[in-house]
């Protein structure tokens, strides 16, 4: 059924076992030497346990000074060989081979965590997200980066990794030099794409020189950096038999650079699935050395298509190896329906790259902790009673029955995933439900006492005598006291979103985060007049710029009118009273939506702390939050019942 995707290829001598890629992604799971960890090990060896044919390791720092975040690997030095030969080491227990990306990331850094100094570029141009102003490299500094990202690759090899890919994309220091957009340079290395692709050259001849000809050496490039002044796939063309001609073994074709405005290099969940494939193509057409295709692919069946037309020889799966490491065993097995897939929220990985913190994923809280976690059975099961239905109280009954504990799950409405199930119906998010059912197939294979269309009461519980009481009762909708909030023609967004309340033509919307605007987009794409009113000077203030710059895009393509700094006064039978700097008017309005956020349910937790000493209380009923939060608590409290 997936012949292609569990087929053998070789890169160079190097045979990979399948065709399934662990694509490079920032984890900050090293120390800040850039040594490796036992947590750093582990992560890597989950994904190598669950069955992928390659994993590439991120972002392995030629120089100290060379990072873009503080605790990635490097390999600047021999005394790092050792700790990263443990990884290797590891990885090579299973069946997978690892390649060890390196690089330098140039502009796209700053002094916070690349050793206190300044970044470095070809041209004294900032880059959009770390904005300090970067020093232009001289020659002698140019040759020098050159000679170590060749001694890098050789340490990568006497470490025991199966190949290097060498980064020359996403806007890092290579890519730089080889695009107009940052490159101004006049001398030997800019101008002319022969100059602008002279710096490259210099480190593949170098990389290669000190690795052998029969030691793979993949190159990753943005086939588009999807930028004004960027490099397009005219001269990646170009690029692709350069490279080939140098004598790379295999190449990486990816997108983008950093920028908010750019869908490229981690496309969240607003960009088609796959989009970057016929760029991929074009370049396979005119290589004779394997080709990697990326982005958006998150789906074993989406996989093998790609393969079975001929578009590209290996799939990177970055983003799904993080939501289920086993995902090609799973595949492998048929267990389709068991796969945890990524829904492209963007919310732990992107997420945590702001921030610089390490790695995370939403829909898998075990991610990162692999090294620290033991899911063993417990020798004398607890009683657990799980009390709401949300993405929490869900995750905290899945853990708790994984340890061998008899669990209930309490939910006072009729289904289960909570204000979950409700974020799926915006646009472009409904991928939400595939973790919704993933989870609710696992609570049932797993034997989970499921009660719905129950209300959990003190009587309730002092009748089952629980061990262990966790409360998941999520949140419920601040109501300000509004004029007017309490009329008939006004409903929560999660209401409307669900369809449990019909809506007029002309909607306002008061609360411009993020389910104010995604409900607003909802309504819009139904042809619907909708209004949003927020408080503050921006819309969506609690989302990253890139979900926020496409949620945007959908809000003004569909003519939403936005008032921001703007205050409800007060809702009419007609409309709602406004005021703004510019005084008070009144939109019209069929329909008001609610949408000013959320305030803890958890006014069971006292009384149900006479009935047991051990009451947790997570996700949204402790504090206001998000799921990615809610799992991760329900996830220690389910796992921590001893």
């Amino acid at each position: 059924m997936l012949n292609h995707l569990f087929s053998p290829k070789k890169i160079n001598q190097c045979e990979i076992p399948n065709r399934l890629a662990v694509t490079a992604m920032v984890s900050n799971y090293c120390n800040q030497d850039g040594t490796a960890t036992d947590r750093y090990i582990a992560y890597h060896e989950e994904k190598a346990k669950g069955g992928w044919g390659l994993i590439i390791t991120e972002d392995y720092a030629v120089n100290p000074h060379a990072m873009g975040y503080k605790c990635i690997a490097g390999l600047w030095n021999d005394e790092q060989i050792e700790g990263h030969k443990k990884l290797t080491d590891t990885i090579h227990q299973y069946d997978s081979k690892v390649f060890c990306q390196i690089y330098h990331a140039g502009r796209q850094s700053n002094s916070t965590v690349n050793g206190g100094v300044q970044p470095v570029a070809p041209s004294a141009i900032p880059c959009p997200w770390n904005r300090e102003i970067p020093h232009e490299l001289t020659i002698s500094e140019i040759v020098q980066i050159v000679g170590e990202f060749g001694d890098c690759a050789l340490r990568a090899k006497k470490a025991g990794f199966d190949g290097v890919e060498i980064h020359a994309g996403h806007g890092y220091l290579i890519a730089e030099f080889m695009s107009t957009y940052v490159n101004k340079r006049t001398d030997k290395y800019g101008g002319c794409l022969d100059n602008r692709l002279r710096f490259v050259k210099e480190i593949v001849e170098n990389v290669r020189q000190k690795v052998g000809s029969d030691y793979p050496v993949t190159i990753r490039f943005s086939a588009d950096e999807g930028v004004p002044g960027g490099r397009d796939i005219s001269e990646s063309r170009i690029l692709a038999k350069q490279f080939e001609a140098w004598g790379v073994d295999a190449l990486h074709v990816s997108n983008g650079v950093y920028g908010s405005h750019n869908k490229g290099t981690v496309a969240p969940m607003y960009i088609p699935h796959a989009w970057t494939i016929d760029f991929a193509a074009e370049i396979k057409d005119i290589v004779d050395i394997p080709v990697f295709t990326v982005n958006r692919i998150n789906d074993p069946y989406m996989a093998e298509g790609i393969l079975e037309m001929g578009k590209a020889d290996f799939i990177g799966m970055g983003r799904g190896s993080l939501a289920d490491p086993a995902l090609p065993n799973k595949a492998k097995n048929g267990e389709f329906s068991s796969i945890r897939y990524c829904i492209g929220c963007l919310q732990g990985c992107v997420g945590a790259l702001y921030t610089d913190t390490p790695l995370a994923c939403l829909v898998n809280p075990s991610l990162g902790r692999e090294w620290e976690l033991n899911y063993t059975p417990v020798s004398a099961p607890k009683t657990v009673v799980v009390v709401g239905g949300g993405p929490g109280g869900l995750e905290a009954a899945r853990i708790a029955a994984v340890k061998g504990h008899e669990v209930s799950l309490y939910e006072q409405k009729g289904y289960l995933g909570g204000q979950f199930v409700s974020a799926a119906y915006p646009p472009s998010k409904g991928e939400f439900t595939t973790y919704t059912a993933w989870i609710i197939d696992e609570l049932d294979k797993l034997g989970v006492d499921i009660h719905l269309n129950t209300e959990v009461s003190k009587e309730l519980l002092q009748e089952i005598q629980p061990d262990t009481i966790i409360v998941a009762t999520g949140g419920t909708p601040m109501l300000p006291p509004i004029k007017g909030i309490d009329k008939p023609h006004v409903s929560a967004a999660e209401d409307v979103l669900l369809g449990n309340v019909p809506t007029g033509d002309k909607i306002v919307i008061a609360g411009g985060g993020e389910v104010g605007t995604e409900t607003a987009a909802h309504l819009a794409l139904q042809e619907k007049e909708v209004a949003v009113v927020e408080m503050f000077p921006t819309l969506m203030k609690e989302l990253d710029s890139v979900n926020r710059f496409n949620l945007t895009k959908i809000l003004n393509e569909y003519e939403v009118k936005q008032y921001t700094e703007t205050k409800v006064v007060e809702i009419l039978d007609d409309g709602v009273e406004v005021e703004n700097s510019q005084g008070r008017f009144i939109l019209q309005a069929d329909t008001v939506v609610l949408a000013l956020g959320y305030k803890p349910n958890n006014t069971l937790v006292n009384e149900l702390k006479t009935v047991s000493d051990n009451v947790v209380v997570v996700g949204g009923a402790l504090k206001t939050s998000n799921a990615l939060h809610a799992i991760r608590e329900g996830f220690d409290a389910g796992i921590s019942i001893k």
